[in-house]
């Protein structure tokens, strides 16, 4: 399962596997990736990017299909992401099978970082 974590705040998301997915600051343009929870911690699965452009620039295997450029990161399992709010942008965005909500709806909305985690089933 995945959790977001946020001073005090552990937000299970029961899920093992999530989309998180962002607006770039700069370029506005739609940026995802697949994680999922794994024994050796989270695993990025896939990521996309529908444009490129300032620092998102798809690599060379990157295939185009349908305006999305799509990749598997060629990252070893990490045992945290951590994410940082700006407030310049629109909040992160947590979908978990097809339905996207705002990462303030699992952790309060001024919590800077938020870190996301593998975590033991409650």
């Amino acid at each position: 399962m995945i959790c977001l974590l946020a001073g005090s705040t552990v937000a299970p998301l029961m899920a093992g596997a999530i989309t998180l997915a962002w607006t770039h600051s700069v370029e506005k343009i739609a940026w995802e990736e697949d994680w999922r929870s794994t024994p050796a911690g989270l695993e990025l699965v896939e990521a996309r990017v529908r444009g490129s452009g300032a620092g998102m620039e798809p690599p060379p295997e990157a295939r185009f299909a349908k305006g999305v450029w799509a990749w598997k990161p060629s990252l070893p399992p990490q045992e945290q992401v951590v994410m940082r709010r700006s407030g310049a942008t629109a909040d992160w965005r947590i979908c978990i099978s097809g339905q996207c909500r705002p990462m303030e709806a699992y952790v309060p909305p001024a919590a800077d970082p938020v870190v996301m985690k593998a975590c033991e089933e409650p």
